[in-house]
């Protein structure tokens, strides 16, 4: 019979003091910008590890050692960083340019009245094709702010389209590391988990479309929107979204990106290999602090399962959550939860996978509906908390470009997140789970 220690959870505990704890404190007592972001995860979690090595006195240290070493070894956690690390190149190799490119070009063929429409889908398509919903914001919204000041929009409306956007391609883009994470943890193909998340996502970014498209025609336009773009530039971007969606290799895929950008890049003068081969290695090292925190999530989820951390979590989630469309439920408000601790979504999926594939056994959740699970629900809670990146990177490009704008004016402007959620109990309750892996 399994250990069941509530205990053994207090490193969790320890680090959520550290990193929620001091990141409230930094950000909306001490006001410091970015508060949040000046908490240093990987330190946060070393204290975790540090705790968790001084429980259970029973066990020798190096005992402990040879459980996390296996913990950090496991086949899913090395496929896990070798991709990040990969899709960390292709993101440096495209660069800035080709994600402007994209969206410049699609406002150059829709009219002014459907502008904040044309933003929501190239957000969503960027967050697509790069897998980094804070890089699609970074990206798209000094072009929300531009089309705000010149079509009379409403700036957090606009805002709000960005990030819910980014949100849809952060969930379901093969080459997110929300993606990786979700897949390697609970053992399933991207392919299937793209099948069973797409059928969840796109319904909810359609509505949240048509809700855009209500109140755009309800807003009286002063201007037209316009930019120069050049168009070869999203050509590795359309590569990267059809290679996932066809199901080849994702290495195969982001090396077909890699290459197909680099080409581009070289032959029309946009970097000079020096320059290409920089980017390509400040994209890696973008990477490097979130393979951190895998590796040490994973040596601590160790511990706390050897110690009986995860029975006693599984325990009180059996308690509420009856049936399999309860665990599903349990499974979305386990990783939504660790997501409101965290503000990091990725973070939230690697600590609740070893969970997550424990319920699935108890529960009968196929890997591709659990993945599907922690992915979006996960994605819904990042999507609209006030001190997540993605809220606060859109907050600082409105007030570098002179706005003053604040978490509150854009949460009522985030649709998508409130749809999927919508969409995502929907399909839980509704809609008859699929067998198979």
């Amino acid at each position: 019979m399994k250990k069941n220690n509530p205990a053994a959870l207090l490193p969790i505990g320890v680090f959520l003091v550290m990193y929620l704890g001091l990141g409230i404190l930094f950000e909306y007592v001490m006001r410091i910008p970015m508060g949040f972001y000046n908490i240093p995860i990987v330190v946060a979690f070393l204290t975790a590890i540090l705790v968790a090595c001084l429980q259970n006195r029973e066990l020798k240290f190096d005992d402990k050692l040879e459980l996390m070493a296996q913990g950090m070894a496991d086949k899913n956690i090395i496929t896990m960083l070798l991709i990040f690390l990969v899709a960390g190149s292709f993101v440096g190799v495209v660069g800035r340019s080709s994600a402007e490119s994209v969206a410049y070009f699609m406002l150059s063929l829709i009219p002014a009245r459907f502008a904040v429409a044309v933003l929501f889908v190239v957000a969503c398509f960027v967050s697509t094709a790069m897998g980094t919903s804070v890089g699609t914001i970074t990206l798209i919204a000094p072009i929300a702010v531009a089309v705000s000041q010149a079509s009379g929009f409403n700036l957090p409306l606009c805002i709000g389209a960005v990030m819910g956007g980014a949100m849809f391609g952060d969930n379901l883009s093969f080459i997110s590391d929300t993606t990786i994470a979700a897949c390697n943890g609970q053992g399933c193909a991207m392919k299937d988990k793209f099948r069973e998340n797409f059928g969840i996502a796109f319904p909810a970014a359609l509505v949240t479309l048509a809700l855009i498209l209500v109140l755009s025609f309800r807003t009286p336009l002063n201007g037209t929107v316009s930019h120069g773009y050049n168009l070869v530039q999203i050509v590795p971007y359309v590569l990267v979204l059809i290679g996932g969606i066809i199901g080849i290799n994702v290495f195969v895929v982001l090396l077909i990106g890699i290459a197909s950008g680099s080409f581009i890049m070289l032959v029309t003068g946009q970097t000079a290999p020096t320059e290409l081969l920089a980017n390509m290695g400040s994209g890696v090292s973008g990477m490097f602090e979130t393979c951190m925190v895998a590796v040490l999530v994973a040596a601590m989820c160790s511990l706390i399962r050897e110690y009986g951390g995860f029975e006693a979590l599984l325990s009180a989630i059996r308690r509420v959550f009856k049936g399999n469309k309860g665990g599903q439920l349990g499974m979305g408000v386990l990783v939504g939860t660790m997501d409101i601790a965290t503000a990091n979504n990725t973070v939230a999926i690697v600590m609740a996978n070893p969970i997550a594939r424990e319920m699935s056994e108890e529960y009968g959740i196929s890997p591709r509906k659990a993945a599907s699970l922690l992915d979006t629900f996960s994605c819904v809670f990042q999507g609209v908390i006030p001190y997540g990146a993605q809220m606060l990177v859109a907050i600082s490009a409105a007030n570098e470009m002179g706005f003053e704008l604040s978490a509150f004016d854009i949460i009522p402007n985030l649709f998508y997140p409130g749809m999927l959620l919508l969409s995502s109990l929907v399909f839980i309750f509704l809609i008859p789970q699929k067998s198979g892996k």
